[in-house]
């Protein structure tokens, strides 16, 4: 008997070593390597594994202008939040990849818009690795899912699952999740690298040469990335972040990957008994609460992908009680609060070097481009000077290191997303003042540096 060849591959990823280490030397990764069978080469053979069989089909050169282009529409679903995150609806013969939190709803979701779908007159598959189909019709009840056309099939062979999908000829297929999924000519273990690269490269095959659009749910780690080699979310078309505290009912869907749409597109849905709602004005949501006549709270118009969203931010600091002052964020990147402060420090002679900061984005959401400079380092000073901004002030712009605000993109619609939710004033680069469109009832002012900044928003209260 000849013997068998193991290796251990990292999980996180994807790393192979014919020793084991208990720290991965590639990633980094503590406790991630696990052994494994290596499979013989056979690319000919009927025991290849999928993602090498050949399919019968001979395919060659095409010049790009003799290209037959038949653009087929978007499908758009009932819910348009997702449509929007999407980039308008789901595109025929698209893999797209959910992934979040246990316990978030991305089930919910897709269950939801599986019966959606089928009122297309199109099948819907349902394929479950960790419910039976019992469990799944008694959420589907919950949620008042009705299925004409869905079917359910709990079931994690890959062989049988290619079997059903072509004896059935469903148009969309719901796979949760991708870690179940088992392709059983390897000889890993459920769960592995090798099981989940070869599962998705099946399905990207089905959904690219069949013309069948295939929802895959991801199980996350630890730290928020999808599990699995990053080789999964390169495989896929688009990727989906399901993101919310489970403590409370508001969730965020975010596209941080998409071929046919914005990444950084993000859809607000609040969980309620029978399932997922949409939330149409989500800016409401996230100052429906602000308390008046507090210091350290300033509102920022940001962009969130095509979409304007105005979000407080809050900031309190107290006087250090240790050597080293602490910094503490929540919804905005630690190191960006620190360049701030630094920049407060130098250019406008705050003293902040002994003050504990912590900082927080409302709503959970979480805010990570240039525009929020402005707001986040006046809310900081307001905090400092203990002296409040005025409730129909909104803040708009980048901070340099020398201390100058620089100019951002989309400005009028930001503006306009400010004015139909009463804001008074808004705060603005100089440099986007030019051939601006004011909407009315809005005064915006010009600003050049953030000492200017100050001087101007604190003119009244001081």
């Amino acid at each position: 008997m000849a013997k068998v060849k193991t290796q251990y591959v990292c999980q996180n990823c994807g790393y192979s070593s014919p020793t084991h280490f208990g720290r991965c030397p590639n990633c980094g990764a503590w406790n991630q390597m696990i052994e494994e069978i290596v499979a013989q080469e056979r690319p000919t053979s009927s025991k290849a594994t999928p993602s090498r069989r050949q399919d019968g089909q001979k395919h060659a050169p095409e010049l790009l202008s003799e290209v037959d282009l038949k653009p087929e529409p978007r499908v758009k679903t009932k819910l348009d939040e997702l449509n929007r995150v999407l980039g308008g609806g789901i595109v025929p013969g698209s893999l797209i990849l959910i992934g979040g939190d246990p316990g978030i709803g991305k089930s919910t979701l897709l269950l939801q818009v599986s019966g959606q779908l089928q009122d297309t007159d199109e099948k819907v598959l349902y394929i479950s690795g960790e419910e039976s189909a019992s469990q799944i019709k008694l959420r589907a009840s919950r949620l008042g899912v009705k299925g004409a056309k869905l079917y359910l099939y709990p079931e994690t062979n890959m062989a049988t699952i290619r079997e059903t999908i072509t004896d059935l000829d469903p148009k969309y297929i719901i796979i949760d999740s991708v870690q179940t999924m088992n392709e059983p000519e390897l000889n890993s273990v459920v769960g592995s690298v090798s099981q989940i690269r070869e599962v998705t490269a099946e399905l990207m095959k089905i959904a690219k040469n069949e013309q069948r659009t295939i929802f895959l749910v991801g199980h996350v780690t630890k730290d928020g990335a999808i599990a699995g080699p990053k080789m999964l979310e390169h495989m896929v078309d688009t990727v989906l972040y399901f993101e919310g505290d489970t403590n409370h009912s508001y969730r965020i869907l975010r596209s941080v990957k998409n071929r046919f749409g914005s990444t950084n597109e993000i859809g607000i849905f609040e969980m309620k008994v029978d399932g997922l709602h949409e939330v149409a004005n989500p800016s409401e949501i996230f100052l429906e609460e602000r308390l008046a006549g507090a210091t350290g709270s300033a509102v920022v118009v940001s962009m969130e992908g095509t979409r304007p969203i105005l979000v407080e931010i809050q900031a309190l600091l107290a006087p250090s009680m240790f050597g080293n002052a602490k910094r503490t964020s929540t919804g905005i990147d630690h190191n960006k609060v620190a360049l701030l402060m630094a920049v407060l420090e130098k250019r406008a002679n705050l003293m902040l070097q002994n003050q504990d900061a912590y900082l927080k984005a409302t709503g959970g959401v979480k805010l990570n481009e240039p525009a929020i400079d402005l707001a986040t380092a006046l809310a900081i000073a307001s905090s400092y000077r203990d002296h409040e901004i005025a409730p129909e002030d909104c803040f708009i712009g980048e901070i340099g290191l020398t201390g100058e605000i620089r100019r951002v993109n989309r400005i009028e619609q930001r503006l306009g997303e400010a004015a139909k939710l009463g804001f008074k004033r808004a705060f603005i680069p100089k440099n986007n003042m030019t051939g601006l469109k004011v909407p009315k009832g809005l005064t915006v002012i010009g600003l050049t540096t953030i000492g200017e900044a100050i001087q101007r928003v604190f003119k009244k209260t001081e």
